[in-house]
């Protein structure tokens, strides 16, 4: 089946003027593609674990949402004259990475990661889209946006804590694990890409983030981490 050709490109706003900015949101677009179409082929993998028709049904409904996001990021990246899954080629091997060192063990573990771990990524991305254009900010922030389906997770993990309060340690321990393994990942994608550092330090024309506020926004997200683990029930 042959590629699907990328659509011409629509007018774009002044900032896409600076060649480094124009790569930095086709980074940012191609690694946030391949983030949301992982997450829907690993959602769907978890609803096989799922341990009655209604959690693989829930389970089901999270993995659709990621693939309507995915659609989304690839008419983003259309509209700007890319071959989405070009833009998405660079970030293959870090999420296959991420992945193999974050597989986890049975369906509650599953439930932990996907709640902990996108939550972490959306934040990691709402954090970039402050210093975005508009059009692409509004794109990435709809993308950013909840399934909804974050309470039915919270109620799962609840009660497997009250009925086994052992597994909320275990539980704790791979929410630790999966914190430090994203934030490694979300370091390692800015560092390696110059578009998307040059996004985040900003320009002459636009603002950014310096050093210190690099360190700043870090902070930020390991407090989200913990009230995310907090709501769960479990220790950060």
């Amino acid at each position: 089946m042959a590629a699907k050709k990328s659509s011409p490109p629509t007018t774009s706003p002044a900032a896409f003027d600076d060649p480094l900015y124009r790569e930095g949101v086709v980074d940012l677009l191609g690694v946030l593609a391949f983030g949301e179409l992982t997450a829907f082929e690993r959602l769907a993998e978890d609803a096989k674990l799922a341990p009655d028709i209604q959690d693989k049904a829930e389970i089901a409904a999270m993995a659709a949402a990621e693939f309507e996001h995915f659609l989304s990021l690839r008419k983003g990246l259309e509209d700007l004259g890319v071959d989405p899954f070009e833009a998405m080629a660079p970030f293959h091997e870090t999420f296959e990475k991420f992945h193999a060192r974050t597989a986890p063990a049975d369906w509650l573990e599953g439930l932990v990661k996907a709640y902990v771990g996108d939550g972490l990524a959306a934040d990691f991305y709402t954090e970039i889209a402050a210093f975005l254009d508009e059009k692409t900010r509004a794109l990435v922030m709809q993308t950013m946006n909840g399934t909804g389906h974050s309470e039915f997770v919270v109620d799962r993990v609840r009660a497997a804590i009250v009925a086994n309060p052992r597994v909320g340690g275990r539980l704790a321990l791979w929410g630790r694990r999966l914190v430090g393994e994203a934030l490694s990942q979300a370091q390692a994608v800015a560092a390696e890409h110059d578009g998307l550092t040059a996004v985040l330090v900003g320009g002459a024309d636009r603002p950014g983030m310096d050093l210190a506020g690099i360190g700043r926004m870090f902070a930020r997200l390991t407090e989200a981490h913990a009230e995310r683990m907090a709501k769960l029930g479990l220790a950060s």
